[in-house]
């Protein structure tokens, strides 16, 4: 858990790599750590942290992912309209879906889209299956959404 400010938003790590950097005396081994955080109420964010250990490593991501907190519009649940999202050859599709589905997604966007707050969703990833760029990509799409009352308010009509 992250000791930042009052209000605690749980993490999920989603992979830690470990890197070897061979010196005279033989292996110094370094890790990193991508981690999402989000307070299941419509903001959520990703970090990437390294250092000597793993739970420094996942701290410094929890930092960063804290400093990079995106608004997501909810509605009933799930998202309010279809969406791709990119990132590097990384494409991933975001679907509306009714109340009971639950979470049909892999690894790495079941993890952001579950700390947004969304319960019910289909979803599917194409071309890159690198968990960064899968990471990145979930959250471009779900920062890409709009809900009907935003819409009409930039277009200066009435719903």
């Amino acid at each position: 858990m992250s000791k930042e400010g009052t209000k605690q938003t749980p993490e999920t790590v989603i992979q830690i790599r470990r890197c070897a950097c061979v010196v005279k005396g033989g292996r110094r081994f370094s890790f990193t750590a991508l981690v999402v955080v989000g307070d299941k109420e419509g903001r959520v964010g990703w970090g990437y942290g390294k250092a000597i250990e793993v739970p420094l490593a996942v701290d410094k991501a929890v930092k960063q992912a804290n400093r990079s907190m995106v608004q997501v519009p909810i509605v009933e649940h799930t998202v309010p309209h279809e969406v791709v999202g990119r990132y590097g050859s990384a494409r991933v599709l975001l679907l509306p879906a009714r109340p009971g589905t639950g979470i049909i997604a892999g690894a790495g966007v079941r993890a952001v889209v579950e700390a947004a707050g969304i319960t019910d969703i289909y979803t599917k990833s194409r071309g890159s299956n690198n968990p960064i760029n899968v990471v990145k990509a979930t959250i471009d799409g779900l920062s890409k959404l709009r809900t009907r009352e935003d819409v009409a308010r930039l277009r200066g009509v009435e719903v």
